[in-house]
């Protein structure tokens, strides 16, 4: 602002002078004039009384002159320079000299004059000389200056403010703000940091300091990233490095309680290929086997390249012994496979190690040395080996894998049956519908099912296809019974892994159509135990099957907080039985609480209800007395071989040969 201040200062100083001067010279200019209209009113009479020697009567006509006010004196002076009258009038004060050199004071004029008489060419005999007052002059040039010094002064204030309040507005106000945001800035933030650009500031010299500011932080990120990804990935497959991959290990550890997989992998040929191939070769293997391994995992799992020939893996989702075991095999499978090299077959073997995070508080750097000793141990089995760094989790793993074969197998080689287990009307005695009931063949070569195995087959991932089977089993049975007039429902259980898989829905759908299944008879029985965790897609789910003519039973239902919130979820869906818990039949006839309370819930919302474990005369005869007329356990029947439930249960109908 001061500079600003001076170079206005300045600028005023110059154009107080310049128009003092021009004012001076129009003061001049017009008391000469002034001057020349006074002279002219007493040239004649005072030229007669100048010939006529009348000095007193000269005298007094430049006395009159006196009056003007602008003169100081007048002279007749002889052509000669004799000075023949002279009259002042005021005393006139001196001025600077200065002042009267610059601006050419006094200012006088001087008048010829003439005889009267002359003709032609004459010639003046003398000449009336005025002089200006040069005090008035002087004090015209004081006022004038002061004036001038007042008003551009105050014009100079105005003009400063004005300006600096601009120049901070929109220049020193947003490089203050640019220089607080920088000097503010975090470190980590500095390397991305970009400025905003102001609205008014796109096309001048700020909006340009900005842009070039902007760029050159974009080029110099770009920059750390090259740089960081360098050090941070292996170079040939850009894959993370150890260091990188420790580092986000960690930071999943922190961020995730839940269990997780570690996975090594040693692939020997790329260490038996050294020497022997050549970099490129060696290079474009590395990238093929990378590639391998990235087709087989999901998104969920971190791959990185820990060294020449090793690779690990942060499976996110592999927090079982199975989950990791099938994901290393699969692995080895996609690994074994030959490659072709430049002419040149070659199968690759490898050795993985695996680690799963357990109670103990380890680091990551120890949890990837635990699946790096696990490889170790696997590599010196030989070749292709899979060891946990926990023997027993391998055993487990490899347990479950072969379970998995078992079932699958299984369903190929027709090991897997329905039985069928009758519901009575307790009333009438007379059938009032069936539930099917899987079992398999046992090494004795009866059929039964192991414990926990709907448990087992849903964590390996089988269940789908035993859903599907059971579903293609009970539609066949179904169209069966109705191409023979039977028209008794059959109910099928169903897994909450089953319900949320869209291509189960789909799949029954379709075998409903091609059977040609009356609507209702298909009866699904959700279990209490299904943790369904997205309901707004089970009833989806649900609705769509309904719209196939497929209906809904609530099983083992109890009054847990399940239950309730079972009858919330699905009160708008196709639910029309109740399947009581065996337990609270079981209690009977000592306790009849919970039968009552469920005999009251199912009366409110008009659902059928049907007692699952009704063994004895005496709770047949409670559940009658309150109101509950199906039933279902050994007091009818256990579940049967589909031959052995027709010939039973329906004498009426002709056998079909495909029942054997």
């Amino acid at each position: 602002m001061a500079t600003v201040s001076a170079v206005a200062l300045i600028t005023v100083c110059i154009f107080i002078i310049i128009q003092l001067f021009h004012f001076v010279q129009q003061r001049r200019i017009d008391d000469a004039q002034q001057m020349e209209n006074i002279a002219h009113t007493v040239r004649q009479p005072l030229s007669e009384a100048v010939l006529r020697a009348d000095i007193a009567g000269a005298e007094r006509i430049l006395e009159t002159l006196k009056p003007a006010g602008v003169l100081s004196r007048a002279d007749v002076v002889q052509p000669n320079a004799f000075q023949a009258l002279h009259a002042s009038f005021e005393n006139e004060k001196p001025i600077p000299r200065l002042i009267a050199r610059l601006f050419e004071l006094p200012v006088q004029i001087t008048l010829p004059l003439y005889s009267v008489e002359s003709s032609g060419s004459p010639k003046p005999f003398a000449y009336l000389v005025l002089q200006a007052n040069s005090t008035r002059v002087y004090q015209f040039i004081l006022s004038t200056v002061s004036t001038m010094i007042v008003t551009y002064l105050l014009l100079t204030l105005i003009l400063s403010v004005a300006i600096s309040w601009c120049i901070n507005r929109l220049v020193v106000h947003p490089l203050r703000n640019i220089s607080r945001e920088l000097q503010e800035l975090p470190p980590q933030a500095i390397l991305t940091h970009k400025l905003a650009l102001p609205p008014r500031h796109r096309d001048d010299e700020i909006g340009m300091l900005i842009r070039s500011y902007n760029r050159n932080q974009q080029v110099l990120e770009s920059v750390h990233n090259e740089m960081s990804r360098l050090t941070t990935h292996y170079a040939v497959t850009d894959l993370p490095n150890r260091a990188l991959f420790l580092a986000l290990l960690e930071q999943h550890m922190r961020s995730h309680r839940k269990g997780f997989g570690l996975m090594v992998i040693r692939i020997e040929i790329l260490q038996e290929a050294n020497g022997v191939l050549s970099d490129e070769q060696h290079d474009t293997l590395m990238l093929t086997l990378a590639e391998k391994i990235r087709s087989t995992i999901d998104d969920r799992t971190l791959l990185a390249q820990t060294g020449p020939s090793d690779f690990a893996l942060l499976m996110k989702r592999a927090s079982t012994p199975f989950r990791a075991m099938r994901l290393a095999r699969n692995l080895m499978i996609r690994l074994n496979q030959p490659v072709t090299l430049h002419q040149l077959q070659l199968r690759p073997n490898a050795s993985i190690g695996l680690s799963l995070r357990d109670e103990e508080r380890l680091s990551a750097n120890e949890q990837l040395d635990r699946a790096t000793s696990a490889m170790m141990s696997a590599r010196h089995l030989g070749k292709n080996q899979i060891l946990f760094f926990d023997a027993a989790l391998t055993e487990r793993g490899q347990k479950r894998l072969t379970q998995e074969h078992d079932i699958l197998q299984g369903l190929q080689d027709d090991q897997f049956r329905l039985f069928l287990q009758p519901q009575i009307n307790m009333q009438t005695g007379e059938l009032a519908g069936t539930e099917a009931l899987l079992r398999m063949r046992m090494p004795d070569g009866s059929f039964g099912l192991p414990d926990e195995f709907i448990v087992s087959a849903e964590e390996i991932g089988v269940i789908a296809a035993i859903g599907r089977w059971v579903f293609e089993e009970a539609c066949r049975i179904l169209a069966s019974w109705q191409a023979r007039g039977v028209t008794i429902p059959l109910s099928v259980n169903i897994s909450a892994v089953q319900l949320l898989d869209a291509g189960m829905v789909s799949h029954l759908q379709d075998l409903l159509a091609r059977h040609h299944i009356a609507p209702g008879s298909f009866v699904l029985e959700l279990t209490e135990i299904a943790q369904i965790g997205d309901a707004e897609v089970a009833m989806a789910l649900l609705c769509s099957l309904q719209s196939a003519g497929v209906a809904v039973a609530l099983d083992d239902f109890s009054m847990g907080y399940s239950s309730l919130n079972y009858l919330h979820q699905f009160k708008s869906l196709p639910v029309n039985k109740l399947k009581m818990d065996r337990s609270f039949v079981a209690a009977l006839p000592d306790d009849d609480t919970m039968v009552r309370i469920v005999a009251a819930i199912a009366e409110i919302i008009n659902l059928d209800v049907i007692a699952e474990g009704v063994e004895t005369p005496e709770q047949r005869d409670w559940l009658l007395a309150r109101g509950i007329h199906i039933g279902q356990g050994y007091l009818y029947a256990e579940a049967l071989p589909l031959a052995r439930f027709t010939q039973r249960w329906l004498p009426a109908a002709n056998a079909d040969p495909q029942d054997a």
